[in-house]
């Protein structure tokens, strides 16, 4: 690894452990107007401050969520965007660079692809230019991978799961970004066949502060190098303390019980 990328990428993940915290906000270009992701320079802050150790965000967020104080946090800039109203919203393009995301100080980028859709070719070799565009900056990939298609029932099945591990870290990927399979056994699977840091995704908003953080401390037994989960952490009534228990779990080692006395919720 370029060392280059060795000093981002330790912006990312701890130095220590080789685990992150990382928040995804890139909703608002899918969803449009997203409860949390209004003023983004609050919710920067309140992330940064329970301990985050990155954020990933459009560069067009940038300028809103930049604070000038407060506990430092890393930037993961986003390159894929899709809206909910496209008659194919799992088609995801490029929308920035590797260059664009230096010029506004990102630690890394991450780029989105959902196998199984009809228009995985166009993904997967979008996926492949901004891997290169990565080697030759330095710069740290991270790559959400998704099965999501006509042929594909069930999103959440442990081999489709295994199966998009494997297609981000053989095309590139510093950092892969899966669904949870939902038990340890099966999710062991899934990172065994990867040789860089595998971190889960939060799926739908949860009712129950407990479910989020079990899911991440089992994600981490089976091997599993901590979360990038958006609308369960930054819609969460106390999204501060809530990061401070996952600070708790992925950092320390903690309990799933004595991280749910931090948050003091449900």
């Amino acid at each position: 690894m370029y060392l280059g990328k060795k000093i981002r990428m330790e912006r990312i993940l701890k130095r220590n452990n080789g685990r992150t915290i990382i928040v995804p906000m890139d909703h608002g270009v899918s969803m449009g107007r997203v409860d949390g992701l209004v003023d983004m320079r609050e919710t920067v802050s309140d992330l940064a401050e329970g301990g985050a150790d990155a954020v990933l965000m459009h560069k067009g967020l940038v300028r809103c969520g930049y604070r000038s104080h407060g506990r430092d946090v890393g930037l993961i800039i986003h390159l894929s965007a899709s809206t909910d109203l496209s008659p194919e919203p799992n088609h995801k393009c490029l929308v920035g660079t590797v260059e664009e995301a230096i010029r506004h100080g990102a630690d890394a980028v991450s780029v989105h692809v959902n196998i199984g859709d009809t228009n995985e070719s166009d993904m997967l070799a979008a996926m492949g230019q901004v891997s290169k565009a990565c080697d030759d900056w330095g710069m740290p990939l991270l790559a959400m991978v998704y099965a999501r298609g006509p042929k594909i029932s069930n999103s959440y099945d442990p081999k489709l799961i295994a199966h998009c591990a494997r297609v981000g870290v053989e095309l590139g990927a510093d950092i892969v970004k899966v669904s949870y399979s939902g038990d340890v056994e099966s999710f062991a699977q899934a990172v065994e066949a990867c040789c860089v840091p595998v971190v889960i995704a939060g799926g739908q908003r949860m009712d129950s502060t407990r479910d989020v953080l079990q899911m991440v401390y089992d994600s981490l037994q089976a091997g599993g190098a901590g979360i990038s989960i958006g609308r369960n952490v930054f819609q969460h009534p106390n999204r501060s303390k809530l990061v401070q228990a996952l600070q708790a779990i992925v950092h320390n080692n903690a309990t799933v019980d004595s991280a749910l006395e931090i948050v003091g919720a449900d």
